[in-house]
């Protein structure tokens, strides 16, 4: 099986969570069962790095990484730092072969800095905002989302954001069921609120306090094609309306409506990955009841068509 290949950038004076997020995502546990991707990580001068945690790092690759990667991402970057001629270089080299380049937080500077972002949209830390928007006047900055996909060219917001893109580059070109897998490994947030919602599969609580609402969305889990509400819901919990959304919101930081929703979605993205039914049937199963509802929220929610969706899985 041919893997594929991600460079991850490193630099003296890195955050270690930075340079663990695409790591985490890409090469964690999860990441090597699905067998997926060969991660390098490479610096603009390899050798011992610091951290700015106080220890140190040592990378053996140089930029020549870059040269065989299909996806490029810069974890962060210091904002203040300048930028090395070769690393600008390199990346645009990569670009221009058509290697997607990721930059994460602060990582948005460098992509910026070389050239790549003109006339584009994208995002970055939000404490970075303003100085970015002075250095970098033709790009077209979005302060209100998790991150930017703008096809070949990938910007995420802060930090915990960097998780939030790289799985949606799982999900775009591996599909939903591994992203939600890599997910659960990870034990994040399953959707992050923001102009970017990223749709993977709720987890269960794991607190055994709240086995009864565990209870209660395993039952809705397996009944998505029938009708369900609020009212539904508390009733099977034996609770009152407020107090079920209270401590729905409490176990899964959404409402019963919205995870719902994003459940029914979940259910709609692997019937078009895995199958071949007709949209009118993916509705059904997945609860949308028609296939007009179905477009509806694939348009509002991932801006594509189902039919869309389901050609890019098939090469």
């Amino acid at each position: 099986m041919n893997l594929e290949r991600i460079a991850v950038v490193a630099f003296d004076g890195i955050s270690p969570f930075h340079l663990s997020v695409p790591c985490a995502v890409f090469d964690g546990p999860a990441a090597r069962r699905e067998r997926l991707f060969e991660v390098a990580v490479c610096a603009p001068v390899p050798g011992p790095l610091r951290s700015d945690a106080g220890f140190g790092l040592h990378v053996d690759r140089g930029l020549e990484a870059l040269e065989t990667a299909g996806i490029v991402v810069v974890p962060s970057w210091h904002e203040e730092d300048p930028v090395p001629a070769d690393l600008c270089a390199a990346l645009r080299r990569a670009h221009g072969r058509g290697a997607r380049i990721v930059g994460l937080c602060l990582g948005s500077f460098v992509l910026a800095e070389a050239g790549l972002l003109d006339g584009r949209p994208a995002t970055t830390r939000w404490a970075a905002m303003e100085a970015f928007a002075r250095r970098y006047p033709d790009v077209a900055l979005r302060q209100d989302v998790l991150y930017v996909d703008d096809g070949d060219v990938l910007t995420s917001a802060g930090t915990a954001a960097g998780i939030d893109c790289c799985l949606h580059v799982v999900r775009q070109g591996h599909g939903a069921a591994v992203a939600n897998r890599i997910a659960r490994s990870l034990v994040v947030a399953p959707h992050r609120r923001g102009g970017q919602a990223q749709y993977v599969e709720q987890p269960l609580p794991a607190d055994a306090g709240d086995a009864r609402l565990g209870e209660i969305l395993a039952w809705a889990l397996a009944r998505l094609d029938r009708p369900l509400d609020l009212d539904a819901l508390a009733a099977r919990a034996l609770m009152s309306r407020r107090t079920f959304t209270r401590r729905f919101r409490d176990a899964t930081g959404s409402s019963p409506a919205q995870w719902l929703a994003h459940q029914r979605l979940v259910r709609a993205q692997r019937l078009l990955e895995e199958g071949d039914a007709p949209l009118e049937q993916v509705a059904a199963r997945a609860g949308f009841g028609t296939a007009v509802s179905l477009r509806q929220r694939f348009q509002a929610a991932l801006g594509l068509s189902p039919s869309a969706y389901r050609r890019s899985f098939r090469g």
